[in-house]
């Protein structure tokens, strides 16, 4: 017997149950927004809590390459373009990352986002319990070069658990950042940065994680927090919440020092 999905994310459900509407995105459109809908929240449960150093990782080279593009024509004439790359290599001892984003789109032959993310990341275990690290990361957006924000850090991380149903690790390090974020405003500074990672499997169907990242320099220290909740009902019925808060210690002016969102994933299988 086919297997029926159904998705709810956030606060809200669309409902796409006109006639006319479906004559307007046709089957393939309602396809295409319910699988995105599916990929967004399997994304959400299988989020990733923190790899710890070179945990897990198989011998040799591992990565992916992703590409998409769209392009429509008529009442308006758009152009978007998204590349991902993600290449790693690990020797069993040493691992080396590095991962890249574009994306590109213009709406009527204006540019609307012109942007490229990288990581750079170099991990060395030291033992079951320690590793070091050093990695370069920035995003340059509005090419050529309008802005650019990069960071180069070093550090070590810790494992403070490492049971069946807890896992918790800890990692600091300290680096310097340099940014051109407009002709006015621009960063050239230390920076340290510290971060904890912790899951617990509470029982058979609660499992909680709580994730935190912090970043302090001169000109403002921000603190990342993830908490989020995944419960098992049932054998058909899954639920996940989350909140997600980031605090600033000197938010640009005309902005609030605190902001948070609220998720909802639940997933309810037909058999």
């Amino acid at each position: 017997m086919k297997k029926t999905t159904l998705l709810l994310a956030g606060t809200a459900l669309s409902l796409l149950g006109s006639t006319a509407f479906a004559q307007v995105l046709g089957d393939s459109a309602v396809d295409n927004r319910i699988e995105t809908l599916n990929d967004n929240i399997t994304d959400d449960f299988d989020r990733d809590t923190g790899q710890f150093g070179n945990s897990g990782r198989a011998l040799g080279y591992d990565g992916s390459l992703a590409l998409q593009a769209n392009a429509t024509s008529g009442n308006t004439d758009t152009a978007t373009l998204g590349l991902g790359v993600n290449m790693g290599y690990y020797d069993g001892t040493n691992g080396y990352e590095i991962t890249m984003s574009y994306q590109y789109s213009e709406n009527d032959s204006t540019v609307d986002e012109d942007s490229l993310l990288y990581d750079l990341e170099y991990t060395r275990d030291f033992g079951a319990a320690y590793y070091g690290f050093a990695k370069l990361q920035g995003t340059v957006e509005s090419i050529p070069f309008d802005t650019t924000d990069n960071f180069l850090g070093f550090g070590v991380g810790y494992k403070i658990y490492d049971t069946r149903d807890i896992q918790w690790s800890v990692q600091g390090g300290v680096g310097y950042r340099v940014a051109e974020l407009n002709a006015v405003s621009d960063l050239n500074e230390g920076a340290l940065s510290l971060s904890s990672n912790y899951s617990n499997q509470i029982n058979e169907t609660l499992a909680i994680t709580n994730d935190t990242d912090i970043i302090g320099s001169e000109s403002d220290t921000v603190v990342y927090n993830d908490l989020g909740f995944n419960v098992s009902m049932t054998e058909t019925l899954a639920l996940r919440t989350s909140l997600v808060t980031e605090y600033h210690t000197d938010p640009a002016p005309g902005k609030d020092d605190t902001d948070n969102a609220f998720g909802v994933s639940l997933v309810y299988n037909f058999n």
